[in-house]
């Protein structure tokens, strides 16, 4: 077995596979070592669906990057011939002062992003499946939508591997370290060098970056799918992605329609989930089942803002948040190791949209040792002052 590379790719997630595509895309001998299967359910990508949005709340400093990565996306779609991207827009409600509302509207305007905004009785009759407060905005952007991630992961991993890369699964990264002019890393199963290492491990960046153990918040989320009274209300083509911000409790909510099984797999139903910091956890000491607080949260957002949704739980997953301390990414060479090693972590709950371009960009630091895209506004040196 080859043990010598170019560069090693630790976690091969959202983030990773887009690495291991793109650098041996461009001839680099790539390793990717994935401590669970291609996809999996312990970490931050399952659940069919991912939302996709350019007017970026969270900070308008987002937006170049998004503006990559559907672009991105779209190449990738064309090359692969599967279709990852779904347009269905994105209908956001909330108070007129709330962050959200405020954030999207700015992006918007800075950039130059279609955002409709819908007043309160047009909203009523466009979108009947909602209870809309009367001191809500209404506001949609229609190219917005979703990504679906596990296909994006497998067929990432499929085309690195078709370039030239090795891809081991179920196999776990126990350390690394610097070695003269190279980088050693040990697994369970082998010891291999390389000349760039790239960390792409998710929530459990904390533990394989010694100095981030305290930056990454792990966090516990719940996602559930429910069966609603009227099914057909709620299904694509008939129901859009959506994003609201409640008035009394933290972060947001944010939903999908109903997918066809035939066409997306399982599960099925109407999804969503909270959008906020839930309760730290260990990745490796998860508690998967459903508690007393998830499903009274899941019952108040349907009770107060949909229109007789709600009739049963049909299935619901963990996923795991790795927060960063501003909840921006963090995306940089690790200081101390002479551009050696490269990291990406802290995608806190709202990084997959950018897994098309976070790809590029680490291939660029790997090889150029820095990239034309904006991503100053990531680095590490934000948490030195």
């Amino acid at each position: 077995m080859n043990t010598s590379f170019d560069a090693i790719v630790i976690g091969v997630g959202s983030m990773g596979s887009s690495t291991c595509y793109y650098l041996s895309q461009r001839g680099y001998k790539v390793l990717g070592l994935e401590q669970f299967d291609i996809s999996h359910e312990y970490g931050s990508h399952a659940g069919q669906s991912r939302i996709i949005r350019k007017a970026y709340f969270e900070n308008s400093d987002y937006v170049p990057l998004l503006n990559k990565a559907y672009e991105n996306w779209r190449a990738f779609e064309k090359e692969t011939g599967t279709q990852l991207y779904f347009p269905t827009g994105l209908i956001y409600f909330g108070p007129r002062d709330h962050s959200l509302i405020k954030g999207v509207k700015q992006s918007a305007s800075l950039y130059n992003i279609q955002l409709d905004e819908i007043d309160r009785a047009v909203a009523l009759q466009r979108f009947p499946q909602f209870k809309i407060p009367g001191d809500f905005e209404t506001l949609f952007e229609p190219d917005a939508g979703f990504v679906t991630p596990e296909k994006a992961i497998q067929l990432y991993t499929e085309q690195a591997i078709k370039k030239g890369a090795a891809i081991h699964t179920n196999e776990k990264v126990k350390e690394w370290k610097k070695d003269g002019n190279s980088v050693t890393v040990t697994s369970d199963k082998n010891i291999y060098h390389c000349h760039k290492l790239i960390i792409t491990s998710g929530a459990w960046a904390g533990k394989l970056i010694p100095a981030f153990a305290n930056k990454i918040k792990v966090t516990r989320q719940f996602v559930a799918w429910i069966k609603p009274k009227n099914w057909n209300d709620f299904t694509l083509n008939n129901f859009s992605c959506w994003l609201l911000a409640d008035d009394k409790r933290p972060g947001c909510y944010y939903g999908f329609p109903i997918l066809p099984e035939n066409k997306f797999g399982e599960p099925t139903g109407l999804k969503l989930a909270h959008h906020y910091r839930a309760k730290e956890t260990d990745p490796d000491e998860v508690n998967r089942q459903m508690i007393k607080e998830d499903e009274e949260d899941l019952k108040y957002v349907l009770n107060k803002y949909f229109n007789h949704a709600f009739e049963s739980i049909l299935s619901y997953k963990i996923c795991l948040y790795a927060n960063s301390p501003d909840e921006d990414f963090i995306i940089d060479k690790l200081p101390g190791y002479e551009d050696k090693v490269i990291i990406a972590c802290g995608f806190s709950g709202h990084g997959f949209k950018f897994a098309s371009v976070i790809g590029e960009i680490l291939a660029d630091l790997t090889i150029e040792g820095k990239t034309g895209l904006p991503i100053d506004f990531l680095s590490i040196r934000r948490f030195s002052h």
